[in-house]
């Protein structure tokens, strides 16, 4: 009450306020308006705009422009290598002060445990993070994960002020006919008058108006502008995404003119060190290069989305609002903010965090990496014929291909063919120690020796590799298991590069510069061992996610999406050739 009370007096200018922000162009969100006007802002909280507030501190922007704080609508934070505070470190200073991170990456390796860790490490960050709760750990029945989720573990936290819903669903399937256990997961948001998040690749017609009726409202998974006017035409709201992995901005640039704008949201989805120290305003930054309005973009990274997740004061600048700014000095270039400000404070300046984030307590994990023994002869396939049915990338989508590639057999075992670009990917169980190891092969990397690994598999997150013979591809899978967790690069038994990942097999526990100058060797590595993809990891990380289609690859088998079920490396019938 108090601090409602200091708030009313301020606005009417009967106290000073903490902070005035003077001479600013505001960008009001709000009315799609710029205008000159001065911000007083009391406990973190704007409390008044207009002309004539003073305060105990006061900040000319000498005309410069004033936005609302950027907001990620949907990311991993996990996928980044980054624990939250370097995370933060990276991010803010690119003026995003709020994301709404899904932790399933580390759900799906230590379960609740794992939410729980995530939120610890995220506490007094100059970053706001709230949380939608893993909806599919795992993501199918056809892998294994460290750790399975139902509805009753999900009601321990749905009610928390921090949880804004449920994450992803991605078990499509599931909602059309009608999971008890997924549509639990579901009336449980519903029931606390939360957020259902969507993630449907390719579903239309009746089967798009069901799982929306379910009570799913978004999806961030369009790839063209068709897709995504199907879904607002449903009224779902469109999560654009700018990933490592998955550009989709470009593709969907129709869509942001688009009547329905206002139910579009920057999202950043899956990104990895070396794209995030530009963020969500990069994405704002290429749609105004692309004739967007300024305006509208800010609001599909503010408003939008603060208004999608029911956080009424978030998103704009206005009496009651959280004083979260963005100060650009025009409103074509927004790369660098010149300051950012949290809670009215300022906590970055000209791209540099202001209070040092070094020091911090981080919560303790188990270690994460049981791979059952191997032997050099683990990943032989043996040949049932001269033909097979393969995973073929598609370069920067998720999405892949299911063909049929000639199959080169030496002693009665299909090997990789690198002279056709055939290589061996297999996933090996790595949370139980079950042995499980799936076993198949993959056109579209172009390695034309070595292998490369990682521990970062979406979404069970088990020990992924392609490789061109089994030699390399046992050294990396053996050297992950020493650092617990991690990527590398084998050539002729040596690692070229090597990243570990310590917690959960998904982080590192180093500052931002070690893991983004790993990064950047392990892709060096890659490239030089022959492999012509921009972002070889990350593509490889989702070729283990089963829900994605066409053809992916699991610790129990190959995976169709077509038919929703396993099938045979040598069954080409249903392929296409």
């Amino acid at each position: 009450m108090l601090k409602k009370q200091k708030l009313i007096e301020v606005a009417l200018g009967e106290q000073k306020a903490d902070l005035v922000i003077k001479n600013a162009q505001l960008v009001n969100v709000l009315t799609e308006e710029i205008y000159d006007a001065e911000v007083a802002v009391v406990a973190g909280r704007v409390a008044g705009v207009g002309k004539g507030y003073s305060g105990e501190v006061e900040i000319d922007l000498k005309g410069a422009y004033l936005t609302p704080g950027f907001i990620d609508g949907h990311v991993h934070i996990e996928s980044t290598m980054m624990l939250p505070h370097r995370f933060a470190q990276a991010v803010v200073p690119a003026g995003t002060t709020t994301v709404i991170t899904d932790p399933h990456e580390i759900a799906n390796v230590l379960g609740l445990h794992g939410i729980s860790f995530m939120r610890e490490a995220s506490q007094n960050l100059p970053l706001r993070v709230y949380t939608m709760l893993p909806s599919c750990v795992p993501a199918t029945d056809f892998e294994t994960s460290g750790f399975e989720l139902n509805s009753y573990d999900l009601s321990l936290l749905m009610d928390k002020d921090w949880v804004l819903g449920l994450a992803e669903m991605m078990n499509v399937p599931g909602v059309i006919n009608r999971d008890a256990n997924i549509m639990a997961k579901i009336d449980l948001a519903l029931q606390n008058n939360k957020r259902v998040d969507g993630h449907a690749p390719q579903v239309t017609g009746k089967e798009l108006c069901a799982y929306i009726a379910s009570g799913v409202t978004s999806d961030h998974e369009c790839t063209d502008p068709e897709q995504a006017l199907d879904k607002l035409r449903q009224g779902m709201y469109i999560m654009v995404r700018e990933g490592s992995a998955a550009r989709d901005l470009d593709a969907l640039m129709p869509i942001l003119q688009h009547n329905n704008d206002r139910k579009i949201l920057f999202v950043t989805d899956d990104r990895h060190p070396e794209d995030i120290m530009i963020h969500i305003n990069g994405m704002v930054q290429r749609a105004v290069e692309n004739n967007v309005n300024p305006i509208k973009a800010i609001q599909m990274a503010s408003l939008n989305i603060a208004e999608y997740f029911k956080l009424q004061d978030l998103g704009a600048i206005a009496p009651g609002y959280r004083a979260d700014f963005n100060v650009f000095e025009s409103m074509k270039n927004f790369t660098k903010p010149q300051m950012v400000f949290m809670g009215g404070k300022v906590v970055a300046q000209n791209g540099k965090l202001i209070e040092s984030l070094e020091g911090l307590k981080i919560p303790q994990t188990r270690g994460s990496v049981n791979v059952g023994w191997l032997e050099n002869d683990c990943f032989q396939i043996q040949a049932k014929g001269n033909k097979a049915r393969a995973i073929e990338v598609i370069p920067k989508q998720l999405l892949t291909n299911d063909i049929v590639v000639d199959v080169k057999v030496e002693n009665g075992l299909a090997v990789a063919d690198v002279d056709n670009d055939v290589l061996k990917i297999c996933v090996v169980e790595r949370h139980r120690a079950s042995g499980n190891i799936g076993k198949g092969f993959v056109k579209g990397f172009g390695i034309k020796r070595g292998a490369i690994a990682s521990t970062v598999a979406h979404d069970s997150h088990n020990m992924i590799i392609v490789g061109t013979n089994d030699e390399d591809m046992y050294i990396a899978q053996k050297e992950l298991v020493k650092s617990q967790g991690g990527k590398i690069v084998v050539q002729d038994g040596k690692v070229l590069a090597k990243l570990p990942l310590p917690i959960a097999g998904l982080m590192s526990d180093q500052n931002m510069e070690y893991i983004l100058e790993k990064s950047i060797e392990l892709t060096k590595s890659a490239k030089e061992i022959g492999c012509v993809l921009e972002d070889p990891f990350m593509t490889m990380a989702f070729l283990a996610l089963p829900v994605i289609p066409e053809l992916k690859m699991t610790d129990k088998g190959l995976f169709s999406s077509k038919i929703f079920n396993f099938v045979d490396v040598f069954d080409i019938e249903t392929a296409k050739v």
